[in-house]
């Protein structure tokens, strides 16, 4: 098919279509963001090119003749017709966007993964993300049933059965209220004095507890808990109270140190008190394209950040974990 001679540009029917809308040709110039005379030329060479007389022209202003009537009834069925057009291409464009459906642990989700976004936002903007939030062990989950494209997870050890790459590392600090014994104290605390001590815990499935549970055993059994609380703002609001001493990561705690609303105290195994954050998925589908894209990103941020504690070499070299059985990946 091929369009007919004289056939109208689109733009100068929505400007004839403004001029019947507005009563004026100079309020359709205005709409339309050009000057007067330039909407005037512009409907003269519609006339030119249709043949046909569209606009009276008086010093009192312009009128639609009834020609101009015609082709304007005409011009609003295909204006509404390209209208359909253009916003069908949107969705199509939007069903064929890339999609990227993550997972990530509590802390991730809050302190690192809009970071994250962003920085595969500003090279990527097509691709679309939605986001899941758990517990470590529940986004292992999430990514071995399918649900999750591409997982995150922080804790000492890569979950079970899938491949894993390490991003960077967190520092974990032992914090207390400002009017807590250990507040005061001089001696830096040891493992052996927090295993033995009622501390405020996440639950059960959390990174965090998996990683100091698993510290904590190497010198004692832990004590039970002084609570066990389903999120971290929950663990520094109780330990604001004075409750009881919690183990945080420094990026939680960070705001609070500030304020002194709660106090670090010294650890003699601070090198000791970290925690790994690691991109997860299925092993037989490790990440590629966008998914790829995004641990790329997220390694390279962490290590610019510093996050990386002794972790540089491995992540800079991308280094892939194997699972707990320490087979290779598929």
């Amino acid at each position: 098919m091929t369009l007919p001679p004289g056939t109208p540009d689109l733009e100068v029917l929505d400007l004839l279509v403004s001029v019947a809308e507005l009563g004026s040709l100079g309020a359709a110039a205005r709409r339309h963001g050009v000057s007067q005379p330039a909407a005037s030329m512009r409907i003269s060479a519609l006339e030119r090119r249709l043949r046909v007389k569209l606009l009276d022209r008086a010093p009192t202003g312009s009128q639609l003749t009834d020609a101009g009537r015609a082709v304007v009834a005409h011009a609003r069925t295909v204006l509404a017709a390209v209208t359909d057009l253009v916003d069908d291409v949107d969705r199509l464009r939007a069903a064929q966007a890339p999609r990227l459906r993550i997972a990530a642990s509590k802390t991730i989700a809050d302190h690192r993964i809009p970071h994250w976004l962003a920085a595969l936002r500003a090279d990527h903007p097509e691709v679309v993300v939605s986001l899941e939030v758990e517990n470590s062990t529940q986004v292992a989950g999430l990514v071995r049933d399918g649900t999750a494209d591409l997982g995150f997870v922080e804790g000492p050890h890569p979950p079970a059965g899938l491949g894993s790459r390490v991003l960077g590392a967190d520092d974990l600090v032992v914090v207390v209220a400002p009017d807590h014994p250990w507040a005061q104290r001089k001696t830096p605390v040891t493992l052996t004095e927090l295993a033995g001590t009622a501390l405020l815990w996440r639950e059960p499935g959390s990174g965090t507890r998996e990683t100091v549970w698993d510290l904590l055993a190497t010198a004692a059994p832990p004590t039970g808990p002084a609570a066990e609380l389903g999120s971290t703002g929950a663990i520094v609001a109780a330990a604001r109270t004075g409750m009881a001493p919690a183990v945080l990561s420094r990026l939680i705690a960070a705001p609070d140190l500030v304020t002194g609303t709660l106090v670090e105290v010294a650890s003699a195994d601070a090198p000791r008190l970290t925690r790994k954050f690691r991109a997860i998925w299925r092993r037989n589908t490790p990440p590629s394209g966008p998914g790829e894209l995004l641990v790329d990103r997220a390694a390279r941020l962490e290590i610019a950040r510093g996050a990386v504690v002794g972790l540089a070499t491995e992540t800079a070299s991308s280094q892939v974990e194997s699972s707990q059985s320490g087979q290779e990946l598929a």
